[in-house]
């Protein structure tokens, strides 16, 4: 059965966890490493089970643990090649845990298989990734995308459970306490998804065979869980799918303190 949770997600720190039953991952480890290790044993996840961490890109609220914790558990840290270069000159990484560039066309670890796609974001070399999972059945996580991409679409589709960045309401954002070259570099083409432009993505996806939908990601200043829950609620309901029979859409918190969904 395949395990997954977002631990921590918003514009202060992101962590998910996606296992099977035998095998477990990180994507991101973006706030500290005593707050992941006790998000995963509340779960009675044992941190040093962990296979790898997989990193989107180098940003801090994506990275802020991984140095005490893959140092702790000697956990390898995987990320495309401008990704490792940032965190490089971030001090990260420090010698003290494996790590190592992800091919273009994935790896295996355990039994899982972690596949990166180019993500449109103000970083080296950001990335998102399709996670296949022993029984065959599909989870992807794409946030921090500026606008959506053909190659990340088409790494979406087929995916039973989609973490989908929901970051900004436009009109929130526009007329919020944010310095204009801020607001520019959100709404720029490698800022951050906007729960319009998520909706829509979220109703092809839904069409298009995905059941589970996690709204992620989302800012603290510019927007609210419910307003973007609505806003892909609406978009999703006009094709027609009907939510708790079709679907499930869920807005992941800043903090989760539910329990892993298994799907």
């Amino acid at each position: 059965m395949a395990r997954f949770c977002s631990l921590f997600s918003s514009s202060s720190g992101n962590c998910t966890y996606i296992g099977s039953s035998s095998d477990g991952i990180l994507i991101d480890a973006g706030v500290s490493a005593k707050r992941i290790k006790q998000a995963l044993t509340d779960r009675q996840l044992d941190p040093s089970t962990l296979r790898a961490i997989f990193v989107t890109h180098e940003h801090v609220d994506h990275i802020r643990g991984i140095r005490v914790l893959a140092s702790q558990f000697n956990v390898p840290v995987y990320a495309t090649a401008g990704t490792l270069r940032g965190m490089d000159e971030a001090g990260v990484l420090n010698g003290k845990f494996p790590y190592d560039e992800i091919p273009e066309s994935g790896l295996a670890c355990g039994d899982l298989f972690i596949k990166p796609f180019q993500t449109p974001h103000d970083s080296n070399e950001s990335c998102g990734y399709r996670i296949t999972l022993p029984d065959g059945r599909k989870a992807a996580v794409a946030t921090d995308i500026g606008h959506m991409t053909n190659e990340i679409m088409n790494n979406l589709v087929g995916c039973e459970l989609v973490m989908l960045e929901s970051n900004h309401d436009v009109g929130m954002l526009q007329n919020g306490m944010y310095p204009y070259y801020l607001k520019r570099r959100i709404l720029s083409d490698t800022g951050h998804l906007s729960n319009e432009a998520c909706s829509t993505a979220a109703a092809q996806l839904i069409e298009r065979g995905t059941t589970r939908l996690f709204l992620g990601h989302l800012s603290t200043e510019n927007n609210i869980p419910e307003l973007a829950y609505q806003t892909s609620l609406a978009a999703i309901g006009e094709t027609g799918a009907r939510i708790g029979s079709d679907y499930l859409l869920t807005v992941n918190p800043k903090e989760n303190y539910e329990d892993i969904v298994r799907f």
